[in-house]
């Protein structure tokens, strides 16, 4: 899958997905766009965009795009990178046009 991460996702989560081509909004020169925009230039090229914007979902109008768009629940590189299983788990399901906001589960108790 082509994944692009919007300016909040921290970069060295490509790191976990291997299987993945991933770019970066910086990389495609792409920083500046407005989300509107953003999505427009991603659908065009990605078949994903991976943001940490929970608004994002409510302020553009999703319906009819092609692009799965995946809402990380933190910018936080250190409580992602504890997470990366649950932000596999989404990819692996994820369909053309799906918004998912990522749920990260709590340790059970019993595991610490």
């Amino acid at each position: 899958m082509r994944l692009l991460f919007d300016h909040g996702t921290p970069a060295p989560l490509r790191k976990a997905l291997t299987a993945h081509s991933v770019a970066t909004a910086h990389e495609m020169g792409w920083d500046q766009l407005d989300n509107g925009s953003l999505l427009a230039a991603a659908e065009a090229h990605f078949d994903a965009v991976v943001t940490t914007d929970k608004n994002l979902q409510y302020q553009q109008n999703l319906s009819g795009c092609r692009l799965a768009v995946v809402i990380l629940p933190t910018t936080a590189w250190p409580v992602i990178r504890a997470h990366q299983s649950e932000v596999l788990e989404v990819l692996e399901t994820l369909q053309p046009g799906d918004c998912v906001e990522v749920i990260f589960r709590q340790p059970n108790s019993a595991d610490s």
